[in-house]
């Protein structure tokens, strides 16, 4: 059902079979609302997509749309044969605070529909909320679930909502129940509101808890998640399938969305984009037309550098270089950034899916440190044999002989290993040039080395900037100065 085909970081390309056919994942869902087309859905598959998502609430409450869907299915009624996702009404529930509809009543309609993938009606609780509030809506969409694996017929794809709003130890629950009850997609929900304020960080917590949880073959919905500038972080966390009104939302009013950010159609006076609607008009043009065409220009440019951006995930999968487009993303707002970082928390997750070889390993920033290579390669460090002498010299300097040197982010790196991924493959500034927090990182690897080799006397020359991190090291370690051309100096100090 879910064949995962390439990867990289927690990120994968993958093939999930549908009946209306195998899509390929990461993929972008555009929102599509029957009552309300901006772009049709016939459109929708020109401009690139792959997978739908309409809302199964609002034909169910709307006479005709139901009619037309219960005859002749929904693909007929969008006018496409593409696979169709259908939302069970939970985001009416959210907004309004109830819906017209009971649990089995709408899964029903959704296989009666042919819907691909059927969504229960779940409780999406907001974020902040109380304890016990955020329990109790958690129980009512657990039990939600479980009618729906009773009910579930057909050839249609069952996605269980993951939720709990922010407390994440409602979020792991969540996550094993859902397992435990078994669907064919895990959809995290509930976290729209954390996007549209921009804490992105809270969004990483909930992702990462939730994926450590989940079976690692599973494929992972985003729900709600529609804006580019999160897409190469969500996929790198190992979200598969994303979803979003965003494109015609912010269209109707007049924004203009990117890879790093959401620029205003009134301030722009150039377009930064090649798409046809940006070689064919300019930001004036389209400010001087009307609001409906306006809308739509801007609603296909929007979807086009989403899908766009999709496909330059897919390469950076293909090509292991996830990590290094990340990294670039993440710079586009600190909030970003911020929440990125929270990744050396969860190393050891990563780990478990980040491949172990690569080709380079080029780094972009701190953040670069936190990759599940370094940590692999601290452990597999610790497995190299030593040299049968008295003292095992280790040296920041290439130039001077020793067993072992040091390199910023990767710590103790054996000569045997100075031409192999990672340490050996990496491309990394002089330390001079580096923050100090990649060399604070790397002499916390060369501690954990000396300790794991506690019976051993180890020699450390240092010079230039490592002079002032290499301190306070085990007592089996004594510190000496190399000066310029390699020149070794006097003691800098003797352990602790």
């Amino acid at each position: 059902m879910f064949e995962v085909i390439a990867k990289d970081a927690m990120g994968r390309i993958g093939k999930l079979e549908t009946p209306h056919g195998k899509v390929e994942t990461p993929v972008l869902m555009p929102v599509v609302n029957p009552n309300v087309e901006m772009i049709s859905a016939k459109e929708l598959k020109d401009l690139g997509a792959e997978m739908l998502i309409t809302n199964a609430y609002i034909i169910y409450r709307t006479p005709e749309l139901r009619e037309r869907a219960l005859e002749n299915g929904v693909h007929s009624l969008l006018g496409v044969e593409l696979p169709v996702m259908t939302d069970s009404g939970s985001y009416q529930l959210m907004v309004y605070g109830d819906v017209e509809v009971g649990n089995e009543e709408i899964l029903r309609f959704q296989m009666e529909i042919g819907s691909d993938v059927v969504v229960p009606l779940d409780i999406p609780t907001p974020p902040d909320a109380d304890y016990e509030t955020a329990k109790r809506d958690l129980e009512i969409t657990l039990e939600r679930e479980r009618e729906a694996k009773r009910i579930k017929g057909g050839n249609s794809l069952l996605a269980l909502p993951v939720q709990g709003s922010t407390h994440l130890d409602l979020r792991r629950r969540s996550a094993e129940e859902a397992k435990r009850i078994g669907g064919d997609v895990y959809a995290i929900g509930g976290i729209v509101p954390l996007m549209d304020t921009y804490r992105f960080s809270d969004l990483v917590r909930i992702i990462l808890e939730v994926k450590s949880v989940l079976p690692s073959n599973a494929p992972v919905h985003l729900f709600g998640a529609g804006h580019p500038m999160v897409f190469a972080m969500a996929v790198a966390l190992g979200c598969d399938l994303f979803d979003s009104a965003a494109y015609a939302l912010y269209a109707k009013d007049g924004r203009y969305l990117t890879p790093y950010g959401t620029k205003k159609l009134e301030e722009l006076q150039y377009f930064p984009c090649s798409c046809p609607v940006c070689l064919e008009h300019t930001p004036e043009e389209l400010r001087r037309m009307d609001e409906e065409t306006r809308a739509r220009l801007l609603a296909e440019h929007n979807l086009r550098v989403c899908f766009e951006e999709i496909r330059r995930i897919k390469q950076a999968i293909r090509e292991n270089s996830l990590f290094e487009l990340v990294e670039c993303r993440i710079r586009s707002h600190p909030n970003l950034l911020f929440a990125w970082r929270q990744i050396r928390e969860y190393g050891r997750i990563l780990e478990l899916y980040d491949p172990s070889s690569k080709h380079s390993f080029l780094y972009t920033g701190v953040e670069s440190c936190y990759r599940p290579a370094v940590i692999r390669h601290w452990d597999r460090v610790l497995n190299v044999e030593l040299p049968d002498r008295d003292e095992i010299v280790i040296s920041s300097d290439e130039g001077v002989p020793a067993d072992f040197y040091l390199r910023p982010c990767f710590g103790v790196v054996p000569v045997e290993m100075l031409e192999s991924y990672p340490a050996g493959h990496a491309e990394i500034p002089p330390p001079e040039l580096l923050e100090d927090e990649a060399l604070r990182i790397a002499v916390e690897g060369l501690r954990r080395f000396l300790r794991h080799h506690s019976d051993r006397r180890f020699l450390i020359l240092v010079g230039g900037k490592w002079r002032d991190f290499v301190r306070d090291l085990p007592e089996n370690a004594v510190i000496r100065d190399v000066g310029e051309e390699g020149r070794v100096g006097e003691d800098m100090q003797g352990g602790d």
